[in-house]
C-alpha cells in the first residue's frame, strides 16, 4: 500500500481549474518533485496534500486513512505531514535554539542529529536576524522536522538561493530522506533543480499532470514541447517528415520527437547522414552547442570540439544511445 494516495483531486478558484483531476501515489521514502511553469497549479496541489486547501472533488489518503481538508476540521493540516511555504518566516531577534525549542518532540541526541543533518548545529546561538537566506531556510526545515513528521512538503525551496546554497540544500534534503527516513515532495518552477534529486517527477500545466515518470524518462522522452522546454534546449522533429535516419520509423508511436543536443552527433559525409549548415556556435562551459539548419528543420547539437564556425557545412545523425532508447521504448 502506498504511503500517500492522491485520487482525482480538483480545485477551482472562480471559473479556473487550479488543479484538475490529479492522481498519483507515493511510496515510503520515495522522493517526488512537482515541476511546471508559474501558475500551473503546483503550489495549490501541495497545499491540498498538506490539508491546508479543501479540494472540490477527489480524495487524499495518508497511510490508508483519509486526510481531512480545512472545511472538516478546526485546525487545518495533518500531524504527520509538515509543509514549508516559499514565504516562510522565522521569529525575529530570537536565538536559533529558542526557535527550535518551541516545537521540539525529539530527545537531545535525536535533535542534535537533526541539527547536524540540516547543517545548522553551528548556528544555534545566532539570532535569526543574523542569518543568510539559505541558513534561515534550513532552520525553518529543522523546525518542522523537530516535530517528527513522516512526510515533508517543500514549496519552491530553491528559489532565491545562489548556486552554493542550492547545492547545500540538495545535500541536506538527500540526508533528510536517508538519515531521518522522511518521505519528501517538493515543488519547483525550475526542473533542473530536481533532476538529480527526485525518484519521480510530475509535470503540471494548467492544473493537469501532463507527464510523470523517472527523471531520466521525463528528460529523455518528453511527451510535448512544454515538457521538453522545461528541461533545457531541444529540437523538435516530425517523425513523418524528418530526414534524420530514424530506426523502425513505422513503430514509433509519437508524431513528434523532442531531441536533446546530446541526442545528435556530427559524423563524416556519407551513409544516411543529413547535411546542414552551422548558423551559430555557443560555448556552454563543458563544450559547445551548434545551431544547425537542415532542409527540413533547425537542430541543436552538442559537441566537445570548437573547430566549427557559422557557415560551415556539417553532417548529422542520431547518437547510438538515442537510437537504442527509441528501439527500447517502441518495442513495448
Amino acid at each position: 500500500m502506498p504511503l500517500l494516495k492522491v485520487s482525482n483531486v480538483s480545485r477551482h478558484f472562480d471559473d479556473t481549474a487550479a488543479v484538475n483531476a490529479v492522481t498519483f501515489t507515493q511510496n515510503k521514502l520515495e522522493k517526488i518533485a512537482i515541476a511546471g511553469e508559474t501558475g500551473s497549479g503546483k503550489s495549490t496541489l501541495l497545499k491540498i496534500v498538506a490539508g491546508l486547501i479543501q479540494p472540490d472533488s477527489g480524495s487524499i489518503h495518508f497511510d490508508g486513512k483519509l486526510i481531512a481538508g480545512p472545511d472538516d476540521k478546526l485546525v487545518p493540516g495533518h500531524p504527520a505531514i509538515a509543509y514549508l511555504s516559499q514565504h516562510f518566516e522565522l521569529q525575529k531577534f530570537l536565538r536559533v535554539e529558542q526557535v527550535l525549542e518551541y516545537a521540539n518532540k525529539l530527545s537531545a541526541d535525536e535533535a542534535q542529529t537533526l541539527f547536524e543533518i540540516c547543517r545548522i548545529d553551528h548556528l544555534l546561538k545566532r539570532r535569526t536576524d543574523e542569518l543568510s537566506g539559505g541558513e534561515k531556510q534550513r532552520i525553518a526545515i529543522a523546525r518542522l522536522l523537530i516535530s517528527a513528521p513522516r512526510i515533508l512538503l517543500l514549496d519552491e525551496p530553491f528559489s532565491n538561493l545562489d548556486m552554493t546554497q542550492r547545492n547545500t540544500l540538495k545535500t541536506v534534503l538527500e540526508d533528510i530522506c536517508k538519515g531521518l527516513k522522511i518521505t519528501c515532495i517538493l515543488v519547483s518552477h525550475d526542473p533542473q533543480d530536481v533532476l538529480t534529486w527526485a525518484d519521480k517527477i510530475l509535470i503540471m500545466r494548467n492544473g493537469k499532470v501532463v507527464q510523470k515518470g523517472t527523471p531520466e524518462n521525463v528528460y529523455k522522452m518528453p511527451v510535448n514541447s512544454y515538457t521538453a522546454g522545461l528541461f533545457g534546449k531541444f529540437s523538435s522533429v516530425s517523425v513523418a517528415e524528418t530526414s534524420l535516419p530514424l530506426p523502425v520509423r513505422s513503430k514509433i508511436k509519437q508524431k513528434e520527437l523532442y531531441l536533446r543536443p546530446e541526442n545528435l552527433q556530427l559524423v563524416s559525409k556519407g551513409g544516411k547522414a543529413v547535411k546542414g549548415k552551422v548558423t551559430k556556435v555557443i560555448f556552454t562551459g563543458n563544450g559547445y552547442e551548434l545551431e544547425v539548419a537542415t532542409a527540413n528543420e533547425e537542430l541543436v547539437i552538442q559537441t566537445e570540439k570548437s573547430r566549427y564556425a557559422a557557415g560551415d557545412s556539417v553532417y548529422i545523425s542520431l547518437s547510438p544511445a538515442y537510437i537504442a532508447l527509441l528501439k527500447k521504448l517502441n518495442s513495448r
